[in-house]
């Protein structure tokens, strides 16, 4: 479902490195940049793309994108698969934009299901036709 295009701007840190783990490594903004956010972005996964500098080079890649679950201070992760890219991006700020909600936050029963939709949700980014 297409939304009114959203920004979410951060700083990129180190998070707990699951997404890698299930080969889906994933850009983590400080959850700070969720606090100072306008508009109110409900938890679920989105597509969109992502922009950053990166030794002197631009890029625009489209993104995965998933905001949840919430901490202990109410405030949801933020991460970001960049597809088709490869690197480390810690200590980068990254500009993101959500344009297209494609399902809530749930819990998954295992990780072979949560690789499941990954994969599925991934598909359906790359098939869109997300401006950018």
């Amino acid at each position: 479902m297409n939304i009114k295009t959203v920004k979410i701007s951060g700083k990129i840190v180190k998070g707990d490195q699951y997404g890698r783990k299930l080969g889906f490594p994933t850009a983590n903004l400080d959850r700070r940049s969720f606090s100072r956010q306008e508009t109110k972005i409900k938890l679920g996964v989105y597509g969109g793309w992502a922009e950053f500098r990166l030794k002197a080079k631009s890029y625009k890649l489209k993104a995965a994108v998933v905001i949840g679950p919430l901490d202990k201070k109410g405030l949801p992760k933020i991460e970001a698969h960049l597809l088709n890219f490869k690197g480390n991006l810690y200590g980068i700020y990254l500009n993101i934009y959500l344009n297209i909600y494609l399902r809530p936050f749930k819990k998954f029963k295992g990780e072979a299901e949560l690789k499941r939709q990954i994969k599925e949700d991934i598909k359906l980014i790359k098939s869109l036709n997300i401006k950018m």
